[in-house]
């Protein structure tokens, strides 16, 4: 499987290859300070020839092209002016001309304009935070970003920052507020600062946190972070999934690869102007902590050393994970925003985190003196220069073997939060399952669809199957739920669909399509070169895969996934592959409508839903008050709505998890504190409705085997 993967993206950089040499493509097409040049050359020709769908480069694609650009440089119009946009627009339907004569002139009358601009900004912020806000005037600020237009005059301008920093500045105003409150409180005598203090102090946070972020951040941006940016624009105008690594990213994303990360075991993404949670790593100090949630953006980031935090807001990542990262044992203090729009300080005790982590684990599940299993699977893992040592699928399948010797009757495999991986991996877990067949079919880059199959007649677990997943289950996690769904070899429980996901991309080395290279390193391209295609024909892109049993969760309501993302490609369909579904079930529709009619009169699952609605609702709302009385009446109703939910963490099921035997050796001789990390991991599953459902599950379809085997031996 492997080598065929392998063979197919050869062949794919073989094409690349020869239509380069054809075109003689050669750094010495351009000099050395119209590199930019040449990387548009190649990218573009790079897009044009191996994208799995290229979309053509005409008016239409520059009209898409200058909006999403002005977009991600300027998202909030707090540089550019009415009459800038005039004149760039003027480009609008040029772009298409320049990128195929390898013309830069639409980002240099950009780029120039912009340095300016951001020159004056420095001053615009400088005079705005040296007057005193008024927190008793009555206005509002909408952070709808796309309801806000270019403004036309200084004066203006100098009011959009006003609004902007007002609303920034008024959480230092309440923390250093509810500070000096919390001080009297604790001692009569002690004398607090008067409103004006707080609000000088509150202004001088703010001074100090935006001085930062222009000093270090955006002062310190080359014209290359900014030519990167404009590239990244272009090549995402093809998919979601296709990005330009620029030589420094390419370093960081190398690095990624290593096996070890410092700091606090979280995968941050930007997504317009703020930096997001996208992933925890399992085990990591974010995740044991439990304060930290996927979709989480950071707003602000404090040393346990320093008195004030960072606003990290609008910087480049790269800056906002040093300011995250620290040497392990050291405190970092996060400013938060949550998905319900709420905004709180968290603090996090940093450490090394082991990728080894993010490797499968099981537990044994006890119910009524009955024996089940779950395994965790965090991602799709492999190590392509020692497969058969390292992969999830050969993790898993040990995993299996340990609980099947405890006694295991029924299995849980939990894709919830996996983001995906390796395909070769996820078809050779898939037949841990079944006898042989198709898992998925894939269709390439100008190449006719392929079936990848398991071929292994051996099957490591016959028996009861419940595959979990949520909205962030993507790629390879949708690859394995789908599989199993077509086959009817396991009960998927979850969300109402999966990530949508149905897409797989390589990444190339961009110099090793340049014959005679002088002009330096031009990074990498990630791009997409492959389609994949459930067994039954369907696509899991942006329909995901439908759980069969549909269960409420955080993100019910909430836009997320493929369907989300600026242009992803579209939903298609194949014939279907040539499989037979699963003959040893008996009951196996009779276990969903039995679990589906337990969750109708679940209270768990009914607060949580309603949890979910409400989060939508507070999501939808962007019109905030900056008068303090009116902002802190809202902050006080979102805590009173909000405890109503607290019952969710309070919530326990009768299972009782623990470890397989091998693990309570290696507790004996722990030295990484394992025993600890899944201890939180036993508390964690002792309280999920979701894992207690997937046990009824199991046990229905146990039942109505063991029923069917006591009918065949009276027969």
């Amino acid at each position: 499987m492997i080598d065929m993967m392998k063979k197919n993206l050869k062949v794919l950089l073989l094409v690349l290859l020869l239509a380069f040499a054809s075109c003689s493509f050669t750094s010495k097409s351009f000099d050395d300070p119209d590199k930019d040049k040449l990387l548009i050359q190649v990218i573009t020709y790079v897009l044009q020839q191996g994208h799995f769908d290229p979309i053509k480069l005409n008016d239409e694609f520059s009209k898409e092209f200058f909006d999403d650009y002005m977009e991600r440089i300027d998202p909030v119009k707090r540089y550019f002016y009415e009459s800038d946009y005039k004149e760039f627009e003027k480009y609008k339907t040029d772009i298409d001309d320049q990128l195929r004569a390898y013309d830069i002139t639409f980002f240099n009358v950009v780029h120039e304009r912009m340095l300016e601009r951001i020159e004056e900004a420095k001053s615009t912020y400088k005079t705005v935070l040296s007057q005193p806000f008024d927190y008793t005037k009555d206005e509002t600020f909408d952070t709808d970003n796309d309801k806000m237009i270019f403004v036309k005059t200084k004066k203006q301008m100098e009011e959009r920052w006003r609004k902007q920093l007002k609303f920034s500045t008024l959480s230092n105003y309440d923390d250093i507020y509810e500070q000096e409150r919390s001080a009297k409180e604790k001692d009569p005598s002690y004398v607090m600062k008067t409103d004006a203090e707080i609000e000088k102090e509150a202004r001088e946070t703010t001074l100090r946190s935006i001085d930062i972020y222009f000093n270090d951040s955006i002062d310190d941006l080359t014209r290359e972070d900014w030519f990167s940016s404009y590239v990244n624009v272009i090549v995402e105008e093809f998919d979601p999934h296709t990005y330009y690594l620029a030589p420094k990213g390419k370093e960081d994303f190398d690095q990624q690869m290593s096996g070890k990360l410092e700091g606090i075991g979280a995968r941050l993404q930007k997504r317009l102007g703020y930096i997001k949670v996208v992933e925890l790593i399992s085990g990591g100090p974010a995740w044991r902590s439990q304060l930290l949630e996927v979709e989480d953006l950071i707003l602000k980031v404090k040393q346990e050393n320093e008195q004030f935090p960072v606003d990290i807001v609008g910087m480049r990542i790269s800056d906002a994970i040093k300011y995250i990262k620290g040497p392990k044992g050291t405190k970092v203090t996060l400013t938060i925003k949550k998905v319900d729009g709420t905004i709180k300080d968290i603090t996090i005790t940093r450490d090394i985190v082991e990728i080894g982590e993010t490797y499968a684990k099981s537990s044994i599940v006890e119910k009524d003196q009955k024996k089940f299993g779950i395994i965790n699977l965090p991602r799709f893992y492999v190590d392509f220069k020692e497969y058969k040592k390292l992969n999830a699928a050969k993790d898993v399948k040990k995993e299996i073997e340990r609980l099947k010797s405890e006694g295991m009757q029924g299995l849980i495999l939990d894709l919830r939060n996996n983001g995906g991986g390796s395909l070769p991996t996820v078809v050779e877990m898939a037949g841990l399952f079944i006898k042989e067949g198709p898992i998925v079919q894939v269709r390439s880059t100008g190449a006719p669809k392929e079936t990848l199959e398991d071929t292994d007649r051996s099957i490591s677990w016959d028996g009861p199957l419940v595959v979990l997943v949520n909205e962030l289950s993507a790629s390879a996690s949708e690859i394995m739920a789908a599989a199993m769904q077509d086959y009817k070899r396991a009960v998927i429980i979850g969300s109402k669909q999966t990530y949508g996901k149905g897409t797989v991309q390589n990444v190339y080395n961009l110099n090793n399509l340049v014959r005679n290279n002088t002009n330096g390193d031009l990074g990498a391209l990630a791009f997409t070169t492959q389609k994949y295609y459930r067994i039954n024909g369907g696509s899991v892109q942006l329909e995901g895969v439908k759980s069969d049993v549909k269960l409420p969760g955080r993100f019910s309501f909430i836009d997320i996934g493929e369907k989300e993302k600026d242009n992803p490609l579209p939903y298609d369909e194949i014939g279907s592959a040539n499989y037979e579904v699963w003959n040893k079930y008996f009951g196996y529709e009779e276990a969903i409508r039995k679990s589906n009619m337990r969750m109708k009169h679940n209270f768990q699952l009914k607060l949580i839903e309603d949890n979910a609605k409400w989060v939508k609702s507070k999501i939808d709302e962007t019109l905030f008050s900056l008068n303090y009385k009116e902002y802190k009446k809202q902050l006080e109703l979102n805590d009173k709505e909000a405890e109503r939910f607290e019952a969710i963490s309070d919530y326990t099921t009768n299972l009782t998890f623990g470890p397989l035997e091998y693990e309570k050796k290696l507790f004996e001789k722990d030295t990484t504190n394992l025993q600890e990390k899944r201890e939180r991991w036993y508390k964690s599953l002792s309280k999920d409705v979701y894992v207690e459902e997937a046990i009824h599950v199991l046990e229905d379809l146990k039942t109505a085997a063991d029923i069917k085997k006591v009918a065949k031996v009276k027969n």
